[in-house]
């Protein structure tokens, strides 16, 4: 699906195979597998291959269960933004020593099943981090636990889908005054939190500024673990985010990049001295597949006109509110399948 007239003869398959109809089944969602395994093998040929690491597909950029399944299939773990997705996750047969629950929002309910479950946390926050103490004392067992913090090491060029500016709302911001330290007597006051997370944001962030954020968390982990006087923290969860270009058939998103931006900013990434988790979500999916559908309607609007599909927001929710910074191609096909 990499050139025009590839898509051209995938819509007319589509259409001869009756894949969907105007009736019953408007709407076609196609993934090119052979695509998706060729970045996924990009991605695990760009990190070092004695590094201990896990990519742990963010099943928000996908929640389709037999796609879960192809990337776990592929060597990819998950990563839950939601219960849902968690649940999405567990029905295509993730591990969930391989799931990473990172919902800022987790009930009591999702905390005591994920701990059962033994999925890993990112604690949002200290409420939180409350709530998981007394669950884990109620059931017995320490959870696989760590917090995720804001860096505040600034903003992307897309303010809304930045998460390390010095206000944004995830994690616990690492330069508030005397937050630090809180941070850091929590570990300490609990032997079994044992993991760190980082995500600067999603498309618009430049690599150079990604791997900052990294790099305060592999700083606040280091601190960690000699106040400690032992490896406390061993696992170091880098988040996703990668940006995508959007406007050409390019096939491969640039982890070999990444990973150079990493190696500078960020070289105790790659010491060995920690576990290593991505949550690369669209970067691994990013135009391996087309969706399809019917126009039900077209009409003339002040001589505008306009077509109407049952593609919209349901699918593209980020595109419908940020246009500019998420577009999304489109294009017409005739009846046969011609462009």
């Amino acid at each position: 699906m990499h050139t025009p007239e590839s898509r051209e003869t995938l819509v007319r398959a589509a259409l001869h195979a009756e894949l969907f109809d105007q009736d019953e089944n408007p709407v076609a969602s196609v993934i090119d597998l052979d695509h998706l395994a060729h970045n996924v093998a990009e991605l695990h040929r760009a990190f070092p291959q004695d590094l201990d690491v896990l990519h742990a597909f963010a099943v928000k950029s996908n929640s389709v269960v037999p796609v879960l399944r192809e990337l776990r299939e592929l060597g990819l773990g998950a990563e839950a933004a939601s219960h849902g997705e968690l649940t999405r996750a567990l029905e295509a047969g993730h591990e969930p020593e391989k799931i990473v629950f990172d919902s800022p929002a987790k009930s009591r309910g999702e905390l005591r099943r994920a701990i059962e479950l033994d999925v890993a946390l990112n604690i949002d926050n200290f409420q939180e981090l409350a709530r998981i103490v007394e669950i884990s004392k109620e059931l017995g067992r320490a959870p696989r636990a760590g917090f995720r913090i804001n860096p505040q090491v600034g903003r992307g060029s897309i303010a809304a889908m930045s998460t390390a500016g010095q206000h944004s709302k995830f994690g616990l911001p690492l330069r508030d005054l005397g937050m630090r330290e809180q941070i850091i007597n929590a570990y300490l006051d609990l032997p079994w939190l044992s993991r760190v997370h980082a995500h600067v944001g999603s498309q618009g962030c430049p690599l150079e500024l990604i791997a900052k954020g990294v790099a305060a968390a592999i700083e606040l982990a280091d601190e960690v673990n000699v106040r400690a006087g032992r490896a406390q923290i061993h696992t170091i969860d880098i988040g996703g985010g990668l940006p995508v270009d959007f406007t050409s058939d390019a096939r491969v998103s640039n982890f070999t990049d990444y990973v150079a931006a990493l190696a500078e900013d960020a070289p105790r990434l790659f010491s060995g001295d920690y576990r290593v988790v991505t949550e690369f979500g669209r970067s691994v999916l990013a135009k391996s597949g087309m969706l399809l559908s019917h126009v039900e309607y077209t009409k003339s609007v002040g001589g505008r006109e306009i077509a109407i599909t049952h593609i919209g927001a349901q699918v593209a929710t980020r595109t419908v509110f940020m246009p500019e910074a998420w577009p999304l191609r489109v294009e017409a096909y005739d009846r046969d399948g011609r462009a």
